[in-house]
């Protein structure tokens, strides 16, 4: 239940973080949050989290790395249903509290507004096409899970890896913002999706497959070519 916890905890700050200074922040220029400011936001939270609580669950906070850890050995089968429960379960709680933070001020309107929904196609921030939006998720992601393996390897620098991670969040959310608003994580795309409740929850079904394929694929990758064998 303490792995769930943390799983739950940091998987909340994150979707409060980053999807917070998106609905949030971004709309005012003034602060100068754009963009770039909302992939650090998602960087820095991730790294936070890792920090606080990472000790305790591995610090997934995203089913694609849950399922990516498996396939790459690092993981047992028996937890990956039970973390990625706990993982969605923590989007949506933040989504939830971002909602009602949002709806505090007058004339907001979550479909309207996209509340930081993932999209492809006419919802993608940049008109991406669907095949677009899929191969850069697919490729993101699987990036994503070689930087995690390499950074917990237990040859890699101790201490150093939740920065490591951070930064390569940010890099992912500064490349793929403008494709699809940067998913690579199934449990942040559901909770904002069933508050934006309109076209997020048609599209869903891409930023659940894809991300998890990536995962597969980065865990494989690294278990196969990068990892040394004892």
């Amino acid at each position: 239940m303490r792995k769930l916890m943390a799983e739950f905890l940091g998987t909340f700050v994150l979707v409060l973080g980053g999807c917070g200074s998106a609905v949030l922040a971004a709309g005012w220029p003034e602060l100068g949050i754009g963009f770039t400011g909302v992939a650090l936001a998602f960087g820095l939270t991730v790294l936070t989290m890792a920090y606080a609580v990472g000790h305790i669950s591995g610090g997934h906070f995203n089913p694609a790395v849950t399922l990516g850890l498996w396939a790459g050995g690092r993981f047992s089968l028996a937890q990956v249903i039970p973390y990625i429960a706990a993982q969605v379960l923590g989007a949506i709680a933040a989504s939830c509290v971002l909602y009602l933070v949002a709806s505090g001020k007058p004339g907001f309107d979550a479909v309207a507004s996209g509340f930081a929904a993932n999209g492809y196609g006419e919802h993608s921030p940049g008109g991406y096409s669907l095949e677009a939006c899929m191969l850069i998720e697919a490729v993101l992601t699987a990036i994503f899970l070689i930087v995690i393996m390499g950074a917990t390897d237990k040859r890699a620098p101790a201490g150093f890896a939740p920065i490591a991670i951070g930064l390569a969040l940010t890099l992912i959310h500064l490349i793929s913002i403008p494709v699809t608003n940067t998913s690579v994580n199934p449990a942040r795309s559901t909770g904002v999706a069933l508050f934006q409740g309109d076209w997020a929850l048609n599209q869903l079904w891409m930023f659940w497959l894809i991300p998890l394929a990536g995962g597969v694929v980065g865990g494989l990758l690294y278990r196969g070519l990068l990892q040394t064998k004892e």
